[in-house]
């Protein structure tokens, strides 16, 4: 008769330092400097599109992008230089206006 154990679970939290480098792996996009800047430049967004209603984000990074400036927690300064770096050609518009 053979003996089976039951598979244990760690449960060890995974910490991660909030950098743009690691927001954009925890969002599951590349993440090499040239990748994130090529991202920020063909996804730039009107002023009036927030950061976390994006079309272009899915239902889970869009979930991240909110909970994480909801909740005010280490990636909220991350995200909101990411909404910044998105909205930087609209800023630069209502600059010259």
């Amino acid at each position: 008769m053979a003996v089976t154990f039951p598979s244990r679970r760690s449960d060890t939290m995974i910490t991660t330092e909030p950098n743009m480098t690691n927001l954009f792996l925890q969002l599951g996009l590349d993440a090499g400097e040239a990748d994130i800047a090529a991202f920020i430049l063909q996804h730039q967004l009107p002023a009036q599109t927030k950061v976390t209603t994006a079309s272009f984000w899915s239902e889970g990074q869009r979930h991240f992008l909110a909970e994480s400036l909801k909740s005010d927690n280490d990636w909220a300064i991350v995200v909101d230089e990411l909404n910044e770096a998105l909205h930087s050609d609209a800023t630069v518009q209502a600059n010259l206006a």
